[in-house]
């Protein structure tokens, strides 16, 4: 019971930030309303409408895509810079451990400007150091699935919290086993493949159940600024339609609808990940 009032701070916060908007969320799903009148009961009208709606389905499409690009290779650099970084030290460690985090700072909107000049045609570093390689300019800002690619560039280095909670669980890794592997006379890359990433793998489930959420929400602002849907509407993602639908043509009911749902297709593709792990866990169990 002592617990209780360090936790209240947190219980409150989450029922009056999450909770009451997911469930008046909830709420005006089941309306047509359009914010200057009363919410009218619709029944389930969203729904079918929802069925049918292309666009929508599309745009989840283009989230889906993004989340499968985006997610191993965050978790890749995240533990990559990990293990990099782990054991070392002096100001190389400790410079190379800021520019991991650093980009996680960067608040989201400046993050996809700065990138919205990396990757322009005409005058961006990017383009004209690929022009160097004789590597051609996919068109990043130009093209569909090079404006795809943007995207996946602009969400893909930001890692800063997967990086320090990778960190952490590498260091908390006891060094006597990484000494018994070097008296058994293993070698570095024995030791992290059978020792170091087995011991990981918790952690990393973790972060990709995170990260799953994280990339299909946060590709709204890169979406928004850096291609604003483009083109051809080849980088509408989910959060993006239902920005417009709500504020630009004012239907906050159903666009409520797209909300809910969109939660719910989250929940079922983070929850993959430990659906994996378990089918793993037993796999091993049945050859043990």
């Amino acid at each position: 019971m002592r617990r209780w009032p360090l936790a209240a701070p947190y219980l409150v916060g989450s029922a009056l930030l999450v909770l009451a908007p997911l469930a008046l969320a909830a709420a005006l799903a089941f309306t047509d309303y359009f914010g200057f009148q009363e919410p009218e009961f619709t029944g389930s009208d969203n729904l079918a409408r929802l069925a049918a709606d292309r666009g929508f389905w599309d745009a989840v499409g283009v989230s889906a895509l993004i989340a499968v690009v985006v997610v191993p290779l965050r978790l890749f650099l995240a533990v990559g810079a990990a293990l990099l970084l782990a054991r070392r030290r002096g100001a190389r460690t400790a410079v190379g451990r800021a520019a991991a985090y650093l980009p996680s700072v960067i608040p989201d909107a400046a993050w996809a400007l700065l990138w919205l000049w990396i990757l322009n045609p005409l005058y961006g570093p990017l383009p004209a150091l690929l022009g160097v390689f004789g590597i051609p300019d996919p068109g990043f800002l130009t093209t569909p699935w090079g404006a795809r690619l943007g995207l996946v560039l602009v969400m893909a280095f930001q890692v800063g919290e997967a990086f320090v909670v990778a960190l952490a669980a590498r260091l908390a890794i006891p060094a006597r086993f990484h000494e018994a592997v070097e008296v058994e006379g293993g070698t570095p890359w024995f030791a992290m493949t059978r020792v170091t990433l087995p011991l990981m793998v918790p952690v990393v489930l973790v972060l990709a159940v995170r990260d799953v959420v994280v990339v299909v929400q946060n590709a709204f602002v890169p979406a928004l600024l850096v291609t604003d849907g483009g083109p051809a509407n080849a980088t509408v993602t989910a959060p993006l339609l239902i920005y417009r639908r709500a504020f630009e043509y004012g239907e906050l009911g159903y666009a409520s609808t797209l909300s809910v749902t969109l939660l719910v297709l989250t929940g079922i593709a983070a929850a993959f990940p430990l659906w994996l792990a378990a089918r793993l866990a037993a796999h091993q169990r049945t050859r043990a």
